[in-house]
């Protein structure tokens, strides 16, 4: 069964952090940071609906002018999610810019900034170009446990770790995953169409058994339509299987709190991209800077049993000798999630 997020690291191992999550069957993409994006395209720009910045470090914020000027009066919204005092550091990035002749553009963009505070709560703050991106229409945000974002088919959790400062770590969760089981499909005497569409999502959302569904499709008969419950059809041509879980962890130092957040984060993630800076003998280094090494890196992914690991975030230090960090991950890690 196809996955419904594929995730690929935004630059090599030696450039400025991030992870492009896109959504495979939907023109639709998330992005875990926001440093050098100039390697993606406009149009895997306009596809992103959120951004989930980790702190605002330049490698990690400051591509927010590159993604404002693509955006700029040709998408409607785009939400950005930071930690504490996030709200304010978006609003001085719109602030160093005049916007006199904005409100005429003919798509109006509004940019979302929620910043999540060190108590669990969040607030949200809205900037329109149709108001020179002026701060409005302020609000609290109600959560769950660590849950900053929740959709149908997915969630997007996130905790804090220390790097010298709060710095967020993800997790981008798909929810219960649905294939249609084909062999039972052509023995209900069904076809595909767009009620597939609706019975999944009626699932996926919660809807009661007994909900209707209305199956239409066209054979070389001609058209047909009949009403259907949702119970009846998922359990007698749907697979639900469990979802990927993809974490993004970057800018912690290695401490038994830092670990402990993540394994309560991420457990048994499926496919974890942590950063891997320096090599761990240089690990008294990589304590001052409050970065991990690559075997901390793997040490991390084993003790929160990782099935697969992507480390990142070299040191240009290591330029050149980007397999020994990668081995020094592989040989901490031992495989443990498999």
């Amino acid at each position: 069964m196809r996955p419904l997020l594929e995730a690929r690291l935004v630059n090599d191992v030696f450039g400025d952090p991030g992870l492009f999550v896109n959504f495979v069957d939907e023109r639709r993409a998330l992005l875990l940071d926001l440093g050098d994006i100039t390697s993606l395209m406009p149009r895997d720009l306009m596809r992103l609906s959120h951004v989930f910045v980790t702190h605002a470090h330049m490698d990690h914020f400051s591509g927010f002018d590159h993604l404002l000027r693509v955006l700029l009066g040709r998408k409607p919204c785009i939400v950005l999610y930071g930690g504490p005092g996030f709200v304010a550091q978006v609003e001085h990035k719109l602030l160093s810019y005049t916007w006199n002749v904005v409100h005429r553009y003919a798509i109006q963009l509004v940019i979302e900034a929620v910043e999540i505070e060190l108590d669990g709560q969040m607030r949200r703050a809205r900037f329109s170009s149709r108001h020179a991106f002026a701060r409005e229409a302020e609000s609290s945000i109600g959560r769950t446990d660590d849950i900053v974002h929740d959709e149908a088919t997915f969630r997007v959790r996130a905790r804090f770790v220390d790097h010298g400062m709060p710095c967020l770590a993800y997790l981008v969760e798909e929810k219960a995953r649905l294939g249609v089981i084909k062999e039972r499909l052509v023995e209900s005497g069904l076809t595909t169409g767009a009620w597939l569409r609706d019975l999944k999502h009626a699932v996926l959302t919660g809807a009661a058994d007994d909900a209707p569904i209305l199956v239409q499709w066209r054979d070389r008969s001609g058209d047909h339509a009949v009403t259907r419950t949702v119970g009846e059809l998922s359990r007698l041509i749907l697979e639900i299987v469990p979802g990927r879980r993809i974490g993004y962890v970057t800018d912690l130092r290695y401490t038994s709190e830092n670990v402990e957040a993540l394994a309560h984060l991420m457990q048994g993630v499926d496919q974890l991209f942590i950063e891997s800076v320096f090599l761990d003998v240089d690990k008294t280094h990589g304590l001052r800077k409050n970065h991990l090494t690559a075997a901390q890196a793997g040490q991390i992914a084993r003790s929160v049993g990782a099935y697969a690991v992507t480390p990142f975030h070299f040191s240009p230090r290591y330029r050149g000798r980007a397999a020994e960090l990668a081995t020094e991950v592989q040989d901490a890690w031992g495989g443990s999630g498999l």
